[in-house]
């Protein structure tokens, strides 16, 4: 029997040790190759058949997007380096929720797991950080709003505006982005094309923030 827990564990090792190396070559490629797929994309493609995804660079999003996105997702995403140490103090203050920010959000549906665990924040916030330095705010907005959920199997902000609104991601009026801002937290509940009065009131909140517009989006800018 331990012999048996013994070759468990080494086996547990190699594919951690593995798993680890793929990251380290992945994480700086992304920064010059657009990723193909995310691992929250190939646990889509397990149940269903087909999937909506086009890549579009960041330069044919509507600004409006890039605005509607950074105040709902990570208000202070041109400020820190990956992880909102602030915001995370307050989220645990109010039950622990609501201070992944981008950063976090991307390397999560890239490498790692979905669902709410601690564990995962051990490599979640290293991974973060990394992202951060490597890829620059830029590239790594550019990868997360080509890799988010928007729907089921609706995945780029280039799928979901024609899904949800028939135009592209380059012609996104703004109220169009803060409905698709305010359906990020729950991309399988909240439907950004008929929304309910939960995701009407999100999208208010946020346009109601847009005079902050262009200093939360400065960062990006080219």
């Amino acid at each position: 029997m331990l012999r048996w827990l013994k070759q468990i564990g080494q086996i547990a090792l190699f594919g951690l040790a593995g798993y680890a190396a793929w990251v380290a070559v992945m994480l700086p490629l992304y920064g010059l190759v657009n990723p193909p797929l995310s691992n929250r994309m190939f646990a889509d493609l397990m149940v269903r058949q087909t999937q909506e995804h086009t890549w579009t660079p960041i330069s044919r999003i509507s600004p409006a997007l890039l605005t509607a996105v950074l105040l709902s997702e990570d208000a202070s995403y041109c400020d820190h380096w990956g992880v909102d140490w602030d915001a995370a103090a307050q989220a645990f203050q109010h039950g622990g929720r609501g201070a992944s920010t981008i950063p976090m959000q991307t390397v999560k549906n890239l490498f790692l797991w979905n669902g709410r665990t601690f564990l995962r924040k051990i490599p979640e916030i290293p991974l973060a950080y990394l992202a951060n330095l490597i890829w620059g705010k830029r590239r790594m907005l550019e990868i997360y709003l080509n890799i988010a959920e928007w729907g089921p199997g609706v995945f780029g902000i280039e799928a979901a505006a024609q899904h949800h609104f028939h135009t592209s991601a380059a012609n996104l009026t703004s109220q169009q982005a803060t409905l698709l801002a305010a359906a990020l937290p729950n991309p399988i509940k909240r439907n950004a094309g008929h929304p309910a009065q939960v995701v009407r009131n999100h999208a208010a909140r946020v346009r109601a923030q847009f005079g902050a517009g262009p200093e939360a989006i400065a960062c990006v800018l080219p």
